[in-house]
Order: structure tokens, then C-alpha cells, then sequence
């Protein structure tokens, strides 16, 4: 028979074997689809997504005045609850690389003549870089910080002392209700020149993240059909006629990656459609056939690190239970280090390094630079490249280990 042939039959044996399985269907469609409107619900008017926990939340500052005025509103940012200053970009460009690289959330730019505004009553105009993925309240937040220390520093610079809180003694006061908060002109950075989504809701964080903790789980499945298997000699049968371990994984890895995909639209739609009837809001998905294609390319990749993962789980487990629970916890863990059940921007600042570690952490930043950052297929690569490369090292792993099984 030929390989081709060999290959089409082999998928057509997994899709009905899955097929038989109606708790591992109901495992891969209907949790995903329980968690999306559950969570999405539950977390809309918590904390997590309300703002009210800022003390993770970096900014860096560039100071083009270099003025008392503007080293005193700078010390004033730094007693605010957004403490967590990084060092100063050397330019603008330099700032917004930094918020597209995740390093810091904001970068605010206090431009030239900024003391002298202040003394000639004038309005300044401060720029403000911030990262889209942010919800829209801890901008917000930020926002309110940077208005209240120049009001601040405003009315100490009338006072003739802006380095200092208390007025010296006999000095004249200026009510602080008549000086005005700075004109701040807001750019969201993106990878476009559109703009960027809405700041993402509950439903923005927990669709994609849901999905992605789904997919992963393609490991139950697959454990029980390849043990299976292994247990009835069927792979053994397979071997005698001459199907060799590496068209059996080949076989086995189509019909889960469709499986997988169609997870990714149901999922979607439970989000666009189904969580906006429950009273929630709807997830927003970018328009352009481009980022459509970017999205489907980190799809796949998802989908090719899930199911590398599902079969080296298979190949190392000896029994049903053990894949489940070896697949499992691996996938809770991952979940958790990666972002995926608490999302990172409210992780304490030493822990958020660590979610680089999880793939479910890779997926996650490469659907957000899709449909928060505008980003096309260049910039979802890496995360793509990423989880393709840990699914196709995880199924040379599944097949090692089952050439030592031989041996």
C-alpha cells in the first residue's frame, strides 16, 4: 500500500475512534465552553480586571525639560502606588520598543518648556505611551496619578518650593482648585498605524486563555486512544506490517490538529456570540483578512505544541490513568505559570518572569499581539515558532522513547 494511502487510512482509524468517545468530545468542547462564560461572568467587575491592584504595573519616564519642575514631578510619580520605575529610554522610539517588548506598561514623556509652562500658567502638554493590553481602568488609574503630581508640583512651584510638600512660613497660597491638570496626548502602541482594540475585558483575557488550557488538554484523548492500542496489540500488528512508530504519530497528529481548530471557532464564538446574551461583553476580533491569518497562524501553532505534547504524555505513560494525570497536572501547571488562570499583569512583579517558561504563556502573548496590539503575521512569529518548536521537539521525544521501548 502506498505511504499516502497508509497515512489516509491511519487518520480515518483516529477520527472514529474519537468519535466513539463521547466523554473525551465532551471533555475537549463543552469545559472550554463552560469556563469561557463562567469566567468570563464571574471576572467582569473584580479586581483583577477593575484596576485596583497597580502595585505590578511598571512605567519609565523620559524628562526632555530637565527642569526642577519636571525632576519634581518625576518624584512625585515615584511615590505613587505605580512604583515600579524602570530606567529612562533614550528616545522616544526607544520607550514605545519597550512597551511592545512587555517591559513596562507606560512610558511618559515630559517635554521641553515643561517648568517654564507651569510658571507662565499654560497648559503643558504631556505624552503618554501605553501598552493596549492593559485594562482600562489601571490607564486609567496611571492617568489620575500623573494629573494629581503635576497639579501638585504646580502649586509647590507657585509656592517657589517644588521640591517640597509644606509652604514656607508667611508665603502666599494658591488654592489648588486653579491650576489645571496637564493635557495629556495618549498613544496606544500597537504594531499599526490603525488603533488599537478596546483595553481587553474578562471575556478579552479569558477566551483566548481558556482556549488555549482546552486545546492543551487534547492530551486525554489521545493518552486513552494510544494506550489503547499499545494494550490490544494494535500498534504491535501495525509494526508487523511494516507501518513504522513515526507514521503512526503522523497518523494520530492530523485528525487531534482538526480537532483543535475546530475547538479554536466554536470557542470564538462562544465568546463573540454566546457570552454577550448571558450579559457579558463580546469579544472583539480584529477585521482585516491579514491579522484573521495571523490569528489562525498561532492556532495552528497551538494546536501543534498541544498535540506533540498529548503524544509524548502517551508515550511515557503505561496506563489511562497515569496519562491523565501526568497530562493533567503538566497542564495545570502550565496553565498557572503561564498566565492562563491568573492573568499576568496582576502576578507580583517577581513572579511575572517566570510565565516565560510555560508554552501556554507563548500562545497567550501571541494571540494578544494580534488582537490587542494590532500585530500581523511578523509579529505573532516567535510565540508561532516557539510552540511549533516545543511540539515538534515533544513528538521526536514520543518517538525516542518509543525506540527504547524496542531496544
Amino acid at each position: 500500500m502506498p505511504l499516502f494511502s497508509r497515512l489516509v487510512s491511519l487518520w480515518k482509524k483516529e477520527t472514529l475512534a474519537l468519535m466513539r468517545d463521547r466523554h473525551a468530545l465532551a471533555a475537549l468542547f463543552a469545559m472550554p465552553a463552560i469556563f469561557i462564560l463562567v469566567m468570563s461572568l464571574a471576572l467582569a467587575d473584580t479586581d483583577a480586571f477593575s484596576g485596583k491592584d497597580s502595585a505590578a504595573i511598571h512605567y519609565t519616564l523620559l524628562d526632555l525639560d530637565k527642569s526642577r519642575a519636571s525632576a519634581a514631578l518625576e518624584a512625585r510619580l515615584g511615590n505613587t502606588p505605580f512604583s515600579g520605575k524602570h530606567p529612562p529610554p533614550a528616545d522616544t522610539e526607544a520607550a514605545r520598543r519597550q512597551i511592545q517588548a512587555g517591559e513596562t506598561a507606560f512610558a511618559l514623556l515630559i517635554p521641553q518648556g515643561y517648568g517654564q509652562q507651569i510658571v507662565a500658567r499654560q497648559t503643558p502638554v504631556l505624552q503618554l505611551l501605553v501598552d493596549p493590553t492593559l485594562p482600562h481602568a489601571l490607564r486609567e488609574g496611571f492617568y489620575r496619578q500623573v494629573e494629581a503630581a503635576h497639579i501638585r508640583v504646580s502649586v509647590l512651584l507657585a509656592l517657589g518650593t517644588p521640591e517640597k510638600a509644606p509652604a514656607p512660613p508667611g508665603a502666599a497660597t494658591t488654592p489648588m482648585a486653579e491650576f489645571e491638570a496637564p493635557a495629556l496626548a495618549v498613544e496606544a502602541v500597537g504594531h499599526g498605524d490603525a488603533a488599537p482594540p478596546a483595553p481587553p475585558s474578562a471575556v478579552q483575557q479569558n477566551v483566548p486563555a481558556w482556549l488555549i488550557f482546552s486545546m492543551f488538554f487534547v492530551v486525554i484523548p489521545i493518552s486513552a486512544i494510544f494506550i489503547g492500542e499499545r494494550q490490544h496489540g494494535a500498534l504491535q500488528r501495525l509494526a508487523t506490517q511494516r507501518v513504522s512508530f513515526g507514521l503512526i504519530l503522523a497518523g494520530k497528529f492530523l485528525p487531534f490538529l482538526l480537532i483543535n481548530q475546530i475547538q479554536a471557532v466554536l470557542m470564538v464564538g462562544v465568546g463573540r456570540w454566546l457570552v454577550p446574551l448571558c450579559g457579558g461583553e463580546a469579544l472583539i476580533l480584529p477585521q482585516s483578512a491579514a491579522a484573521l491569518a495571523a490569528l489562525w497562524l498561532v492556532s495552528l501553532a497551538v494546536s501543534t505544541a498541544a498535540v506533540g505534547w498529548a503524544l509524548f504524555i502517551a508515550s511515557l505513560a503505561k496506563s489511562s490513568e497515569q496519562a491523565t494525570v501526568l497530562g493533567g497536572v503538566g497542564n495545570i501547571l502550565m496553565g498557572a505559570v503561564g498566565g492562563i488562570m491568573v492573568p499576568r499583569f496582576v502576578m507580583p512583579a517577581a513572579m511575572q518572569p517566570w510565565t516565560r517558561l510555560s508554552p501556554m504563556d507563548w500562545a497567550l502573548e501571541g494571540f494578544h499581539q494580534v488582537m490587542l496590539r494590532n500585530g500581523g503575521i511578523s509579529d505573532t512569529l516567535p510565540a508561532a515558532a516557539a510552540l511549533a518548536a516545543f511540539g515538534l521537539a515533544a513528538l521526536a521525544l514520543a518517538w525516542l522513547r518509543q525506540a527504547a521501548r524496542k531496544t
